[in-house]
């Protein structure tokens, strides 16, 4: 138990945007991608509509807007992030510090594939901090925002939904943990929301708390 968070037993970590500042580098790749391949986009459109999301959403709005992605679109792309991360990925600052002071068990659940994930963590030196603890959407039939990869992360866990944390920084994120019964703070220090509020943004969706700073996470308000 940690008397700092009463009645949980469990913390739910997304990692673009909560434990590595990822979101905006990976919607920046997948822009130029869409463009290359004839699809109009821009990384604050690509942040709008796919921030948070898996794969499977991004294919979906390319047949829906009738431009369907050629074969070689994700592994493309996929090599294209690694490259990128590889010379810019960050940890969010003050995460590391987070983790080392939890006294509850904890995990990651993330809408990007277990290998991106994996090697998110380990380029910022927290893969020691959470081992086998990573739950993707791979693992589960609907992604964010629907609920089960939240349930699935807490039930591999052993905790109940209503016990549980998720820290979130998307509204597909947000929506997701409020559908499973879950609490959800709201985290905006990424750089993705340099120049949007983040904090109505995921207030609006229902996010019990939002802070900004990973300083701030003990701080009650």
């Amino acid at each position: 138990m940690d008397p700092r968070l009463p009645d949980t037993d469990l913390v739910i970590f997304d990692c673009d945007g909560v434990l590595v500042d990822s979101e905006e580098l990976s919607c920046r790749c997948l822009a130029e991608a869409m463009v290359r391949a004839g699809i109009a986009m821009t990384t604050e459109r690509a942040l709008e509509l796919f921030l948070g999301r898996s794969t499977a959403a991004l294919l979906d709005y390319c047949r829906g807007v009738g431009q369907p992605l050629p074969a070689n679109f994700v592994p493309d792309l996929a090599a294209q992030v690694r490259e990128t991360f590889r010379s810019q990925l960050k940890p969010i600052a003050g995460i590391a510090a987070v983790l080392a002071q939890l006294r509850l068990p904890y995990c990651v659940a993330s809408s990007s594939d277990l290998a991106r994930v994996k090697f998110s963590l380990e380029l910022t030196g927290l893969a020691a901090s959470f081992g086998p603890r990573l739950y993707t959407a791979q693992m589960v039939r609907h992604g964010k925002p629907a609920p089960d990869l939240f349930l699935h992360a807490a039930g591999a866990m052993g905790a109940e939904p209503r016990r549980t944390l998720v820290i979130e920084d998307s509204v597909s994120g947000v929506t997701a943990a409020k559908a499973a019964g879950m609490k959800v703070w709201g985290f905006v220090g990424g750089t993705h929301y340099r120049l949007a509020d983040g904090n109505a943004l995921l207030r609006q969706v229902g996010a019990d708390r939002i802070f900004a700073a990973m300083t701030d996470f003990w701080i009650k308000g």
